[in-house]
């Protein structure tokens, strides 16, 4: 079975699915490995380096017609989808949540389309598979990083014959794999940290990091399922807002990491409440998307400055700003996915199995996903009508 390796295409997009590093495993496996020529160049992986681990460094026209598995990051534009043939399988982030017309456009080209969003995140065996959080890991990591190079003071307690300058007030709104990594990565710059989720259960993990829990008034349990946070009913989101504008008012640094799967993220940093910040002080909305993101003023891939001084910073890719240690994450999940799905040299699809079930959008022409199958339904007619 030959796997290729395709180069991104997305504006921005630096990340590679593959890394010389994983190579040997899947050749192992009885796998031959293509990888299109000068994939890894936004992550700073020669193709040389490629060779040398095994691979055959192709052109792009050799990789669409040899390949049996093309293996990317983001999801391919309409040119790569008319590149593919039928019965290919294609494995990468496809989004087909967010975008099922592009899962339609896969499975009218006969693709067997296979999502890495898919991942069933509560599966243990499935957490080595899991990119969404590894992915989440670096954006965390980064948006700290990028909040820091943004405030115009320092981050920890700091004494000097000049004086001596308070740590930063940081607030975590959101407490996943991406806002533990940021809580973490803020506690070890010497911030005072805060954190708030919706779901208790993520006020151990919060402080197991040195995290303060912000436990507002007005309790709210929106655990939903695979672990992630379900929406809020209009009430709930009211009277949940009004006490954190108050929180968030009182900070230095906010950062938020909260998404729903398919969804638009939810708004927690209202108008008002950048409004109640002093000047200076900095937002990084990680959910920040063609979508939405967390705060009401945030435009997806710009800073911005508000009224009063306030820098809200929408990074729309953070893990494509980190392109080498993001590829070497992803690519161990990658493979951890496609390795699973191999037996004696080809891809051997169980749908008995969870993770094949849930991570195998197309196939034969078709929409597996049910999700999905749901999104692509066409809008029922409105009630009523003329006369």
């Amino acid at each position: 079975m030959k796997v290729g390796v395709a180069k991104e295409s997305a504006p921005g997009e630096r990340r590679v699915a593959l890394v010389p590093e994983v190579l040997g495993k899947l050749k192992a496996a009885g796998l031959e490995i293509l990888v299109e020529r000068g994939a890894g160049a936004g992550a700073a992986i020669p193709d040389a380096s490629y060779e040398e681990a095994g691979a055959t460094i192709v052109a792009t026209e050799a990789l669409y017609a040899d390949a049996d598995a093309i293996l990317r990051v983001a999801k391919p534009s309409a040119t790569e989808i008319a590149n593919l043939r039928s019965g290919q399988a294609l494995l990468g982030l496809l989004a087909p949540l967010i975008d099922p017309t592009t899962a339609k456009a896969l499975a009218d080209r006969g693709v067997t389309a296979i999502s890495l969003d898919a991942i069933p995140r509560t599966l243990s065996r499935a957490q080595t598979m899991d990119a969404l959080s590894s992915q989440a890991n670096v954006g965390g990591y980064k948006a700290v990083l990028i909040a820091a190079n943004a405030y115009g003071r320092y981050f920890p307690l700091l004494t000097t014959a000049a004086g001596t300058a308070k740590p930063a007030n940081v607030l975590i709104l959101g407490i996943g794999v991406a806002g533990l990594q940021a809580i973490g990565t803020a506690r070890r710059l010497g911030a005072v940290v805060r954190a708030y989720d919706v779901r208790p259960e993520t006020r151990e993990q919060a402080e197991s990091l040195g995290a303060q829990f912000v436990k507002l008034k007005t309790t709210i349990d929106a655990t939903g399922a695979g672990g992630y946070a379900r929406e809020l009913t209009p009430e709930e989101r009211s009277a949940q807002q009004a006490e954190l504008n108050e929180v968030i008012g009182g900070m230095d640094i906010v950062i938020t990491t909260a998404q729903v799967p398919g969804r638009k993220p939810p708004v927690l940093v209202t108008a008002e409440a950048v409004g109640k910040m002093k000047s200076g002080s900095v937002i990084v909305d990680m959910a920040a998307s063609a979508l939405g993101g967390n705060v009401e003023l945030s435009q997806a891939g710009e800073t911005i400055e508000s009224a009063n001084g306030v820098s809200i910073i929408a990074p729309d890719n953070l893990p494509a700003s980190m392109p080498a240690g993001a590829s070497a994450f992803y690519a161990r999940n990658i493979s951890a996915l496609l390795l699973g799905m191999v037996k004696d040299g080809a891809l051997n699809l169980d749908f008995d199995d969870e993770v094949t079930k849930s991570t195998v959008i197309s196939q034969g022409g078709q929409i597996l996903s049910e999700p999905v199958k749901k999104l692509l339904e066409p809008a029922a007619p409105a009630a009523g009508g003329s006369a």
